[in-house]
């Protein structure tokens, strides 16, 4: 293997962005790696599989965030993440290198499933996000990275994909609507999002942030793995169901199983639309 795991160092906010095991030999080995089996392997998206147990996800947008948060996962759940090997960045790109996870996409021949399969599987799904709801949030945590740091999501608006960290839910809700305050003057709809998104709302819950049908892995009836966690953090609670329920076109067909494994939010995902609406994805 290129290397083991090691505990983050730092400050809880450094350690969101910690480099993992980045010693010279194995930052050296990655990189080599890469640069021979891209010639004969094509990458799936921004992942190159180096053999039949590793893999590396690379490039400008993953954050080393994502490694911090599987270690963080692993460490308090049972749900089948990659292990991370080594992450680091090198000329303005992020490395992981982490375990190959084998399975297929949720979605992939999904309709062909019996009603029995998908309900195994969404089953299991349910439970996996129980078992996230049921980490306790460190004490004095706002809307931010496990580790306390700036939050990621590339659908958000905005010049950077990074955001956050937010003291308060308000704060988190004022950010995504462009600082817009109450006014008498706005638009019904503008003016209905904020009394929607000012209302009191539950604890921060731990969330993946983009529970899509292509991040979850199966084998058979069983889920062998979730992956992508690069947009993971403490939101509140109606986070999950309406990223989840907010899919690309590839993935339509996944709204109609979303409350079948989140509790269905109808009025948060009202809120949500009125916010895409006027205030749009990145």
């Amino acid at each position: 293997m290129f290397c083991t795991v090691a505990p983050a160092k730092g400050s809880p906010a450094c350690a969101a962005q910690s480099q993992i095991n980045a010693t010279a030999f194995r930052r050296s080995l990655t990189l080599l790696a890469i640069k021979l089996l891209k010639r004969i392997r094509k990458p799936h998206g921004t992942v190159i599989f180096l053999s039949g147990k590793i893999c590396v996800k690379y490039g400008h947008s993953p954050s080393l965030s994502e490694a911090s948060t599987m270690q963080f996962v692993a460490k308090h759940t049972s749900i089948p993440v990659p292990r991370v090997y080594c992450a680091f960045v090198h000329r303005n790109r992020t490395y992981i290198v982490m375990e190959r996870m084998h399975g297929q996409p949720i979605g992939a021949g999904w309709t062909k499933r019996s009603v029995e399969s998908k309900a195994k599987l969404l089953g299991q799904l349910k439970q996996i996000v129980d078992e996230m709801r049921r980490i306790p949030p460190p004490e004095g945590t706002g809307v931010a990275h496990v580790n306390g740091g700036p939050l990621y999501d590339p659908r958000l608006p905005g010049t950077s994909k990074q955001f956050g960290p937010f003291d308060t839910i308000q704060d988190f809700h004022r950010h995504l609507r462009g600082g817009l305050e109450a006014h008498s003057q706005h638009k019904p709809e503008i003016s209905e999002l904020i009394s929607l998104q000012d209302e009191p709302r539950s604890a921060l819950v731990f969330t993946h942030g983009d529970l899509s049908s292509l991040n979850t892995l199966v084998s058979g009836d069983e889920i062998v793995g979730i992956i992508d966690w690069e947009t993971a953090g403490w939101y509140p609670a109606y986070w999950e169901y309406t990223t989840a329920w907010n899919v690309n076109p590839q993935n339509q067909f996944w709204r109609d199983e979303v409350d079948l494994f989140l509790q269905p939010m109808p009025k948060e995902l009202a809120m949500e639309k009125i916010r895409l609406e006027y205030f749009g994805d990145g």
